[in-house]
């Protein structure tokens, strides 16, 4: 027989740990590759894009010198409750990401409960103190952690987006009320214009000058008039109530309902952004999400990972049962135990290896969706420069329609005077005029709102102060890229 072989208890615990440390070299996050090439420079950019300064990405609304739009955008940053909710989500994904290591923190458990032998016997009261840590091996913990900071980066780039979304959306509900109360002022000068054309037709057919066709025609060109200017003021109510909304109120201003004949449109005042466009994947949302959508991925994939892997638990339990009736058995007794628990995958191995694969085919499909977001970015913003030409094009060739009507107008003024031609004749040429200027303040506004879309493709917007705590705060996802 030969003699047991007693190991101290210090040598097999440094036995464990050294097997521990020597697995735990194993834990190595996915690499992971993303493809943020742009081009050099925008395909759309003007030849004299870069002769004046482009307003800052954070700040862009300033450029048209507008007290009132800047106070709004102000409000609504501070009132909106969309942006609010997004505010409290970074600080529910920023708690959770603080805590995601804690699955893998040593974990102690302590319970009392009395008991009776099989014989029925003795009754005993058992009191214990148990410890389990997980140490989270072959990627596990570090996982873990990453699919939690992925949940930041995407509640921070969700924040980000509502921002944009709400400054965006505020400039343009500004801009439809001020060319509503421009258009109002128009229409109210051509149904003027109507009425004292119609009046002068109802005078010649009387005298029989004119035909009742022509008093007629009169007629349904002053319903239309109305009916445009019906529309106008629908779409004025509807961008100031609309506007009150994103500013959290109940109801809007009364001054966005008036009617205002000086009512200016604000212009840009810089030119679009010449810079190389690799800043638009550091503001635009959308590729901040689809970043983080690929550390999601990433997470899911190196959580699958180590799953295939046997899971290893340090237990250890400390266990005290006293005899409470002592009929029998002793009346104490004290137990210390410690040692490794091992989970080692064995016939369920098919579905882990599936759900690995099943995580990389994940990561894949998560980096192709990145990179899409990076080249719909780069066709929004070429979408937008594009727009914002064909609309100063626009506004030129209206511009100048304005001046060969004004001239027209003059003349037709001055044959009047001479008395070579009747009010009534001039009233074409100074209804052309009215149309036309109305197009150019559709016109201008329509490049308002392109120059608006155009930094919204950008992803331009205030940075919220709980993204400004973690400026950089995707140096840890990029770091591992």
């Amino acid at each position: 027989m030969k003699p047991a072989i007693h190991v101290p208890f210090a040598r097999i615990s440094g036995w464990c740990l050294g097997a521990v440390a020597l697995l735990a070299g194993c834990a190595a996050p996915l690499p992971v590759e993303l493809d943020r090439s742009v081009p050099a420079h925008w395909s759309q950019q003007t030849a004299d894009a870069g002769r004046q300064p482009a307003p800052d990405l954070r700040s862009w609304w300033q450029a048209w010198n507008d007290p009132q739009l800047n106070a709004l955008v102000e409000e609504a940053l501070a009132q909106n409750l969309d942006v609010a909710q997004a505010q409290l989500r970074v600080r529910q994904q920023r708690l959770l990401a603080g805590t995601a290591h804690s699955a893998y923190m040593p974990g102690v458990t302590a319970g009392a409960r009395t008991l009776q032998d099989i014989a029925a016997v003795d009754s005993y009261f058992h009191a214990s103190i148990d410890v389990s840590w997980d140490l989270g091996l072959f990627g596990a913990s570090e996982s873990a952690q990453r699919s939690a900071d992925a949940g930041l980066l995407d509640a921070q780039a969700q924040l980000h987006a509502a921002r944009v979304a709400l400054v965006a959306d505020v400039v343009h509900r500004y801009l439809d009320i001020r060319l509503a109360q421009r258009q109002r002022a128009l229409y109210a000068q051509l149904g003027t214009l109507d009425a004292d054309a119609l009046r002068l037709l109802q005078v010649r057919r009387t005298q029989r000058l004119g035909s009742s066709l022509a008093v007629q025609q009169q007629q349904l060109q002053s319903s239309k008039t109305a009916g445009q200017l019906a529309e106008v003021v629908a779409a004025q109510a509807r961008a100031a109530h609309g506007l009150a909304a994103l500013l959290g109120r109940t109801a809007p201003d009364a001054a966005w309902l008036a009617a205002d004949a000086q009512a200016a449109l604000p212009a840009p005042q810089a030119r679009p952004p010449a810079a190389v466009p690799a800043d638009m994947l550091r503001t635009r949302p959308d590729i901040r999400s689809a970043e983080a959508a690929v550390e999601r991925a990433a997470a899911d994939a190196g959580i699958a990972h180590a799953a295939l892997y046997p899971r290893l638990t340090l237990t250890g339990s400390i266990l005290y049962s006293y005899n409470l009736t002592q009929n029998f058995r002793t009346t104490s007794d004290y137990m210390p135990v410690f040692g490794p628990q091992i989970d080692i995958p064995l016939f369920d191995w098919g579905r882990r290896r599936a759900q690995a694969d099943a995580g990389e085919l994940g990561l894949q499909a998560a980096i192709k969706g990145y990179r899409q977001s990076v080249l719909n970015g780069i066709a929004d913003v070429e979408a937008s420069l594009a727009a914002m030409a064909a609309q100063q094009e626009r506004q030129r060739q209206l511009e100048q329609t304005g001046t060969l009507l004004q001239q027209q107008v003059r003349a037709q003024g001055v044959r009047q005077k001479l008395g070579l031609d009747s009010p009534l004749g001039a009233m074409d040429e100074q209804r052309a005029l009215l149309q036309a200027q109305s197009d150019m303040a559709t016109a201008q506004a329509a490049q308002s709102l392109a120059y608006v879309a155009l930094y919204k493709a950008l992803g331009g917007a205030p940075l919220d102060p709980l993204l400004q705590q973690t400026a950089g705060g995707t140096a840890s996802a990029e770091a591992r890229q």
